[in-house]
């Protein structure tokens, strides 16, 4: 993976491939969000993530040496009767501080150039219906409602 930079305004960007270390701070950012830890959910995808060699699909950002955010994103090759793969978008998250501030779009930026160089050209991710601000996000890096459900059964 070749770490980017982007300048906005007076800030750089820097992103970059998640390391080990970043885990905590993955972890606190992501509690800021879903108001409760989820240590052992992030340890096992930034392991399983580390394990890959190559290109990096889980990038985190940075401006001026502090973590900002960060994305966990995976390659299917074929899952639900595809014959292509697909990448699916886990988890973006920025601090609140730097939201608008062009940390999201800069690490799609980056996924988006890594997802190419492995020959993969579909990128999806779900939303809940209702976040609008995300929805918004969305829409303007390009993504569209996909032609296909998504369905669930209650298991209770």
């Amino acid at each position: 993976m070749i770490d980017q930079e982007i300048t906005d305004r007076e800030e750089t960007i820097q992103v970059r491939g998640l390391r080990p270390e970043d885990l905590e701070a993955v972890v606190a950012l992501d509690a800021r969000h879903v108001g409760r830890r989820r240590d052992q959910f992030f340890r096992l995808k930034l392991e399983d993530n580390l394990r890959a060699d190559g290109i990096r699909l889980s990038l985190a950002a940075e401006i001026d040496g502090l973590f900002v955010g960060f994305l966990l994103a995976r390659v299917y090759y074929g899952e639900f009767g595809r014959t292509e793969p697909a990448a699916v978008l886990d988890t973006l998250n920025v601090h609140p501080d730097f939201q608008g501030q062009g940390v999201g779009t800069a690490l799609l930026a980056q996924l988006r150039r890594n997802l190419r160089a492995l020959g993969v050209f579909s990128l999806q991710t779900e939303v809940e219906w209702d976040d609008q601000r995300l929805l918004a996000f969305f829409h303007h890096e390009g993504f569209r409602p996909a032609p296909r459900f998504a369905l669930d059964l209650d298991l209770r």
